[in-house]
């Protein structure tokens, strides 16, 4: 791929994560967090809040198992044993008038954060489509976060024919980020580096006991980044794969700007090796030893005689190409052999 085709994917694909983190164009109407114990999604939620909050975009939270009000949200409504139906009404009573003009634009003026999408699907298994679908609206977003590791309690009325509240989700999501610890990440190169197994932590190490995750002090730079798998559905039915790295601003500075956003292979330790270059650019073969000559091997590559060499050469009378053979000692002569 040449270099500008590159540099030009390259910005394509982070064009597109920060319209969906900046809530533009109506992006993603449905945006699915998939987070784990190893990799909560709360510093991407503080993201998207903080951005909504630059863009002045209203910013309603729907709690399961929140129990505070997070600081950036303008609503704060609590769902926990409330009837779906009650929920939707209170909801739908905090959304922006209907304006004509925001709809033209795709101007999203509110985004509805639900922080535990594997309670609203133990509570509503067989209505979640339709209640998703009844709060979303043209100037609405929604941001839902499922714990990937957390089972979902299905009632003992479901039919096993029926889909999973969470292949439900995968297919009604327009967005789907998938988050997962840089350091692991980069510990899990280090063994692919390598050529050994890639270590794993959590509920995958398949230890009983307390739950031991990542354990080694990460470098400063690397400290509380994540790493985003984006997966972008577009209108037109192609979807687009690209991961990312997002550094979060330190409580310290997150008043003075937003976190850092860049391409997996642009840090460190996931670039790839630049291919070698011959002496006319060409791309040489990948080996453990290298291919190339010294000056003097190529001097000495020059000089030697090939075998039967004055055979190359035109002698005229039509001889041109003949084999000259000298016999050895220790040949056997054959007189039929020559006589054909």
């Amino acid at each position: 791929m040449p270099p500008t085709t590159n540099s030009h994917g390259r910005s394509h694909s982070l064009l597109l994560l920060q319209r969906l983190l900046n809530l533009r164009d109506a992006a993603s109407p449905l945006t699915l967090l998939l987070d784990n114990l190893e990799q909560p999604a709360r510093p991407v939620i503080s993201e998207l809040m903080t951005r909504a909050k630059l863009a002045k975009t209203k910013i309603i939270f729907l709690s399961f198992s929140t129990l505070r009000k997070p600081r950036e949200a303008d609503v704060f409504i609590k769902a926990t044993g409330k009837d779906l139906n009650a929920v939707s009404r209170e909801l739908l009573s905090h959304y922006p008038a209907f304006q004509p003009a925001a709809i033209k634009d795709k101007t999203v003026q509110t985004v509805v954060f639900i922080d535990s999408l594997n309670s609203l699907s133990s509570a509503a298994t067989q209505s979640l489509a339709v209640f998703l679908s009844s709060i979303i609206t043209p100037v609405v977003s929604i941001v839902g976060v499922y714990h990937v590791d957390v089972p979902v309690i299905l009632p003992k009325s479901f039919n096993e024919y029926e889909p999973h509240p969470f292949a439900l989700l995968n297919h009604l999501a327009t967005a789907i980020l998938t988050l997962s610890n840089l350091q692991q990440e980069i510990e899990r190169q280090k063994a692919r580096n390598r050529s050994v197994v890639e270590p794993e932590w959590g509920l995958k190490e398949d230890r009983e006991g307390v739950l031991i995750g990542l354990t080694e002090k990460s470098k400063p730079e690397d400290q509380g980044g994540v790493v985003i798998n984006m997966e972008l559905r577009r209108r037109s039915g192609r979807a687009v794969d690209e991961k990312f790295i997002l550094m979060p601003c330190s409580a310290a500075a997150i008043k003075s700007g937003l976190g850092k956003l860049c391409l997996v292979t642009d840090h460190s330790m996931f670039k790839k090796p630049e291919a070698e270059q011959g002496e006319d650019g060409e791309e040489q073969p990948e080996s453990t030893f290298n291919l190339g000559l010294t000056e003097k091997q190529r001097k000495d590559r020059e000089g030697i005689v090939l075998p039967y060499f004055d055979a190359q050469t035109d002698i005229g009378a039509g001889e041109g190409g003949r084999i000259l053979y000298e016999m050895g000692r220790e040949d056997d002569f054959d007189d039929e052999e020559d006589e054909i």
